[in-house]
């Protein structure tokens, strides 16, 4: 036994300094990359881009060779963190969301401060929080990442040969936290004669919520400071238990009428817990449906019952609860004024407009 005790000892003392090892050649290998990513060789062997090269022929994931380019190129910006991984304080798992939060950032990128975390926390974790970071230093970047995400899901059905419905897809972080908000409690073991596997289960929730007609209620808890609600500068993003953090566009449309339970936090103190319900309901939202009837972005008409009602001027910013200033959108449109930064404004004789987003464009060319 004590054999046993002694040689897992040994063990893990040999891992970690094979580990340290194995970090610091990836930190030679990524000053290679990122002078390898400067070069035209990759495109003289046919490939696409240099981490299409470094993919193929050094056999590892994209996402590899993309950490690998990230850290060679800001090696100069994170000099502090490298000497930190040298030391065996970090790895080269979190010189790698180093590099990608200060690329993300960039002037205000702050080393000091997420080499701090960094030294605390797992990778995974570190990660977690550097998407906090990147929220607070810039919330308007950060929420165009996640509408990136949102434009680019995806979800394609097909029939296989004996008639089953094949699923393939991406989702979102948000979107996904919704879906599995619904499903999870559907597909919890219920018992110890339970014997289906969690891919069995969460078929069978999803199946369930389908044919149930859509009358489940979706609980969803999102934990949120004030400053992020507000909007401030400098706030973290919200959280979710499904997802990734959560920018402060998202939380004011949910904050308009969804079924979220909100934690609301100040200087790390809970100061608020909301329940679960609509902040459109009763009396008020059946007098928003009889008007309304339907979504109202110009050209719409999904029914009410896939509705949420929108604060035309929302209450963080000194709009009422009046019904004058509350109309139906449905989940795309809503999306669209929050996320999407278009704005849904009445015109004097009492219609809707929509305006787009303003686009900024680059300066022209000049002369050759």
């Amino acid at each position: 036994m004590l054999q046993t005790v002694a040689r897992g000892a040994e063990l893990a003392r040999e891992m970690i300094e094979v580990q340290r090892e194995i970090d610091l050649l990836q930190l030679k290998l990524s000053s290679l990359a990122a002078e390898f990513a400067q070069t035209e060789q990759w495109w003289e062997e046919g490939s696409n881009t240099a981490i299409d090269w470094i993919r193929f022929n050094c056999h590892v994931t994209e996402k590899v060779a993309g950490d690998g380019i990230a850290v060679g190129e800001r090696r100069q910006q994170i000099e502090k963190s490298v000497q930190a991984m040298e030391s065996g304080e970090i790895g080269f798992s979190h010189l790698a969301v180093m590099a990608r939060t200060a690329i993300a950032t960039g002037p205000q990128f702050d080393e000091s401060k997420l080499l701090e975390m960094a030294r605390k926390l797992s990778p995974g974790k570190f990660y977690f929080e550097s998407l906090h970071y990147r929220h607070s230093v810039d919330a308007k970047a950060y929420a165009a990442e996640q509408s990136d995400l949102v434009e680019n899901r995806h979800l394609y059905l097909s029939s296989a040969e004996n008639g089953c419905l094949l699923i393939n897809g991406v989702l979102d972080p948000i979107g996904g936290a919704a879906v599995r908000s619904a499903l999870e409690p559907l597909a919890r073991s219920r018992g110890w004669d339970d014997d289906r596997q969690l891919p069995k289960r969460y078929a069978d929730a999803l199946v369930e919520i389908t044919t149930n007609g859509g009358r489940l209620k979706v609980q969803m808890q999102v934990t949120t400071s004030v400053e992020t609600l507000l909007g401030l500068f400098g706030a973290p993003g919200a959280e979710n238990e499904f997802s990734l953090p959560i920018s402060s566009k998202t939380v004011e449309r949910w904050a308009c009428d969804c079924s979220i339970t909100r934690i609301l936090m100040q200087d790390s103190v809970v100061i608020d817990v909301g329940r679960a319900e609509r902040t459109i309901k009763g009396p008020r939202r059946r007098a928003l449906i009889a008007r309304d009837q339907h979504c109202q972005w110009p050209g719409c008409e999904r029914p009410a019952s896939w509705c949420d009602g929108h604060h035309l001027v929302h209450w963080n910013r000194g709009g009422g609860g009046e019904i004058e200033n509350q109309v139906l959108l449905c989940h795309r449109h809503h999306w669209l004024v929050h996320e999407g930064e278009w704005q849904l404004v009445k015109t004097e004789d009492g219609r809707l407009m929509a305006i787009a987003p303003t686009v900024t464009f680059g300066m022209t060319r000049g002369p050759d």
